[in-house]
């Protein structure tokens, strides 16, 4: 009598737990671009993404390849326009390093990528699975440095 209560008991419990929904397999969802606001007015808008998570169009854009290790570093320099919310291309250098929870550094050879009317400053950066980078940005523009930084978790 006391097996069959219990497992009466376990039957409803677990019928709880459902919700009568099939489970959702996981989804990628990219991190939003992030903007840091410095002094001049600069604005820099960057990104740190997997290089999987690019199209192959987006990838010959940029002049990548797309692999599983390695993460694509983004930063856009930008100043107002005249109109709010209007922004026109800065000129500017982009230095930056990365550092992941080990401690490993490594120094990212940035380069500017036009693409259409702007300037993108872009980076390799190699990553692992689970890792979590932070990001050291300096930008030399006009006539003085200026750093940010940020972290990604992959």
């Amino acid at each position: 009598m006391f097996a069959a209560a219990l497992a009466s008991l376990l039957t409803a419990a677990l019928a709880g737990c459902g919700g009568g929904q099939a489970p959702v397999a996981a989804q990628f969802v990219p991190p939003a671009p992030a903007v840091a606001d410095l002094q001049g007015p600069l604005r820099a808008h960057y990104n740190l993404l997997p290089t999987l998570a690019l199209s192959e169009a987006v990838a010959r854009q940029y002049g990548i390849e797309r692999s599983a290790g390695q993460a694509l570093l983004v930063v856009a320099l930008r100043r107002p326009g005249e109109t709010p919310g209007d922004e026109i291309v800065a000129e500017g250098q982009v230095h930056a390093r990365a550092r992941n929870l080990a401690g490993q550094q490594q120094e990212i050879a940035m380069r500017a990528v036009g693409t259409g009317d702007y300037i993108d400053h872009i980076g390799m950066v190699a990553i692992g699975t689970r890792d979590v980078v932070r990001i050291e940005v300096s930008v030399d523009a006009a006539g003085g440095r200026q750093r940010f930084d940020f972290q990604r978790n992959f």
